[in-house]
């Protein structure tokens, strides 16, 4: 088993949570083992997430995109990112 999760997504604002902008982790409670709050090495397009990533209630988990990380990033709702995961 990989320790590493590399995919490309949106960054979103879900139905379940539609103030807050998300990037959803697909196949993260495989990767992960839980649907609890996790702690892991993030990066969004190279820039370092120190947030935890959080259960969605859904069966998966997703990482905060707060206004600060947008802005360094330079994207926003509807943008394309890189997302690597090491546990």
């Amino acid at each position: 088993m990989s320790d590493t999760l590399s995919f490309t997504t949106d960054i979103v604002n879900p139905e379940w949570m539609p103030d807050w902008s998300v990037i959803e982790v697909p196949g993260s409670r495989e990767f992960f083992g839980t649907g609890k709050s996790v702690k892991a090495n993030t990066t969004v397009d190279g820039i370092t997430v120190t947030s935890a990533l959080m259960p969605t209630g859904q069966g998966h988990h997703f990482i905060s995109v707060s206004a600060v990380l947008r802005r360094k990033l330079g994207k926003g709702v509807g943008d394309s990112v890189e997302v690597v995961i090491v546990r």
